[in-house]
């Protein structure tokens, strides 16, 4: 397959603030931070991010993948007998070459296959353990994705993986390279923790003292922030493992929608932070890439942190591109927020209508 998009990607640069927010939590519940450009940065880590971006896409109606621990259980389920001791067995065998005690990331027609695989076979009882890797990733779908023959994940079955890659440590040959890359979000400005400090009261009072309704004391660390995002999606990458470009403008509509409304899920019951992107630059670009580091913090002066961050991104990028001449690449670019009747429709579609171009 002759893959003419190699080397060439979509960036997003991406500027969003959150109002009173814990939009992800380090190992004692506290936001995530980082010491940037000599000042702490409120921190959102890219897996924060990544997770809920698959989530929203399969609210969307795209077939995500499963990732589970639970291996033998879903090939299983395949099975048209999955609940017998047989099915069970062999699908335990198949789960124990995949992985051991990590999760594993594969979508409902790749444990199709081993199931047809395990049926086709008598249950795996002839086959002996030490051949069971190599005939069990001889199945159709798994060559598929190895050597884009044919549609590896058919229907965009699957996308999550093309997506976000999978690292198999006990099969290397159905490791797949992740299409997207996704930076941690990080304050374009200094941002400290605060504490929320809480009461809890009982709806029924004690009989000592009708007055004291107080049954739990506690606090909670929040922040508030704009931050700096990068994304990019490797075109080449992603037209390989989807075995060609027929599904291509599918998947970049579902994901820029996906990555525009997916929201780290940290106490949104209780900090609710639903704000949507301030601004994005978009590049469809070839060559290296580029993102933004806002090493000197942005300062508000008044007006807040959106207008200087954006500000500051938009002359960064401007002068990155005038000083890597040639060596940008640059294919087309499009911005996002600074004019109210450009939606993320026509965003999207401008998007698709570049990816094809030179």
């Amino acid at each position: 397959m002759t893959n003419n998009y190699k080397g060439k990607k979509i960036e997003y640069h991406i500027i969003q603030s959150f109002p009173v927010s814990c939009l992800n939590r380090d190992d004692v519940g506290s936001p995530k931070a980082a010491m940037i450009g000599g000042v702490p940065r409120a921190r959102v880590s890219s897996q924060a991010w990544k997770r809920q971006v698959r989530m929203q896409l399969h609210e969307m109606g795209i077939h995500i993948a499963c990732r589970t621990k639970n291996i033998a259980d879903k090939i299983a389920s395949f099975c048209s007998d999955g609940n017998s001791e047989k099915a069970k067995e062999a699908a335990s065998k198949i789960a124990g070459i995949l992985a051991t005690d990590t999760l594993y990331f594969f979508s409902d027609s790749e444990a199709k296959a081993l199931a047809d695989f395990i049926i086709e076979n008598n249950y795996l009882e002839e086959i002996k353990d030490k051949e069971l890797k190599e005939k069990a990733f001889a199945t159709k779908v798994f060559n598929a994705q190895k050597t884009g023959s044919q549609k590896g994940f058919k229907d965009l079955d699957g996308l999550d993986i093309a997506l976000f890659g999978r690292m198999v440590a006990n099969s290397a040959s159905v490791s797949i390279e992740a299409a997207a890359s996704f930076a941690h979000a990080i304050s374009t400005h200094k941002a400290s923790s605060e504490i929320d400090f809480f009461t809890a009261l009982d709806d029924i009072p004690s009989e000592e003292n009708d007055d004291a309704r107080s049954a739990h004391l506690g606090s909670n660390e929040f922040n508030s922030a704009t931050y700096y995002r990068y994304v990019s999606l490797d075109l080449g990458q992603l037209v390989e493992t989807l075995g060609g470009d027929e599904n291509l403008e599918t998947a970049v509509d579902a994901f820029t929608k996906a990555l525009f409304i997916a929201l780290p899920y940290a106490r949104q019951t209780t900090m609710a932070g639903d704000t949507p992107w301030d601004f994005a630059r978009i590049y469809v670009r070839r060559g290296q890439r580029l993102q933004a580091s806002f090493d000197n913090p942005v300062y508000a002066h008044g007006e807040g942190f959106s207008k200087p961050s954006i500000e500051a991104l938009r002359t960064g990028l401007d002068t990155k591109e005038k000083q890597f001449g040639s060596l940008f690449g640059k294919v087309a670019e499009f911005e996002w927020g600074l004019d109210e009747h450009y939606s993320i429709d026509n965003l999207i579609s401008d998007i698709n209508n570049s990816i094809h171009e030179d």
